[in-house]
């Protein structure tokens, strides 16, 4: 069982399509196995999310062989699986495209020290591939500029949990020992810092104290020193309690999007909401993906005064937000809408909200007891 704030509501279909029998409720997911053996990851059920591409892995190593889709998720820009099939291979898999799938065999991966670099850093779905992959593996496996990302290491220590034999989960390399077989374990897993960074940037954009609870802080260490550039004070009470509290006039701020323990580029749309407000100009620079830009025409239709020009954003911050219809393109720019509208004047209208169901659990439901003037419509 793993504790989880959201889960698509196609994970289900998958998973079960995959051969285990899955139930969500309460905040737990159950997956037990069935006798079902499918290999099989189909479009439509791939395409809306992009982390549905990481059943590749694990089905090389437990099935020996895959038919996954090319996955779709976010419009934000090009976003290749070439570490994923380059990791894969360097264990020995044989992976063709074919048809916008990925057809490969895994019946001999063995161990081998893999380095998984790529143009704009380390790639957190690519490592957690080839991590599953390798747990099954013949020897040991070597994965060299690993994804540090806390997601990353909590997924190593499940698969501890299952009997993995995993070193250096949190580091820029990782070790795995292949073992026979992994089990059944329960495991509560961590919070959405991405989630609770969105909340820091609601209390920042609309000048509102808020603490914000059942999220490590020290997750989002580059996040809050933002925060505190812009103009708040962070009263960090635990290791899963903070405090956010805005001071009148927040400031002008320069965000370089990086790997973790960078700023995540994840809460790149919503901080730059926050800078609308800010007094000044502020410079965003995307390093992880340079055209994850698109709510910036969005934001402009509010009364945003933001110029793109290659992988940067220059707010020229200050001004009013107005009420206005919106298109949300993809998650994260769906809930920067959602925050502008709380901070703008006047009524705001969201379309395509869909997006935001894949990483925020009823967002509307937890922002009402906080006075938001929110709620869903069916377009």
């Amino acid at each position: 069982m793993a504790k989880s704030a959201a889960i698509n509501k196609l994970t289900p279909d998958l998973i079960s399509i995959l051969g285990k029998e899955i139930k969500f409720e309460a905040g737990t997911v159950t997956v037990r196995a069935t006798k079902k053996q499918g290999y099989v990851a189909p479009y439509r059920l791939v395409r809306t999310m992009r982390a549905s591409f990481c059943c590749l892995g694990p089905l090389l190593a437990k099935k020996k062989k895959a038919k996954v889709s090319l996955p779709g998720g976010c419009v934000i820009g090009v976003r290749p699986v070439d570490l994923h099939i380059k990791g894969l291979g360097e264990l020995g898999a044989q992976i063709t495209i074919e048809k916008g799938y990925c057809i490969g065999e895994g019946k001999n991966l063995k161990g081998k020290h893999i380095y998984l670099g790529g143009a704009f850093g380390s790639s957190v779905l690519a490592t957690a591939n080839v991590m599953m992959a390798a747990t099954l593996a013949e020897g040991e496996t070597v994965i060299e500029y690993a994804a540090c990302e806390p997601e990353v290491e909590s997924l190593a220590l499940f698969l501890k949990s299952m009997g993995a034999d995993i070193t250096g989960e949190g580091t820029p390399m990782l070790k795995v020992r292949g073992v026979k077989k992994l089990n059944g374990c329960v495991f509560e897993n961590i919070a959405d810092r991405i989630e609770a960074g969105t909340y820091v940037a609601v209390a920042l954009a609309t000048n509102s104290a808020l603490e914000i609870r059942g999220a490590n802080p020290y997750h989002l260490t580059s996040v809050l020193e933002t925060a505190k550039k812009i103009g708040a004070e962070i009263h960090i009470n635990d290791t899963d309690s903070m405090l956010i509290e805005p001071k009148s006039m927040l400031k002008p701020v320069n965000i370089v999007t990086l790997p973790y323990p960078g700023f995540p580029t994840d809460l790149q749309a919503q901080f730059m909401v926050c800078l609308c407000f800010a007094k000044g100009i502020s410079l965003i620079t995307e390093k992880i993906y340079p055209d994850r830009f698109m709510h910036v025409s969005e934001l402009n239709r509010m009364g945003a005064r933001i110029q793109r020009s290659g992988p940067y954003a220059i707010i020229e911050g200050g001004g009013v937000l107005y009420g206005a219809e919106v298109m949300a393109s993809d998650l994260r720019a769906s809930a920067a809408l959602v925050i502008a509208g709380l901070a703008a004047e006047e009524k705001t209208q969201v379309f395509r909200v869909y997006h935001i169901d894949r990483g925020y659990e009823r967002i509307e439901e937890k922002l009402r007891p906080l006075g938001a003037k929110i709620k869903r419509e069916k377009q």
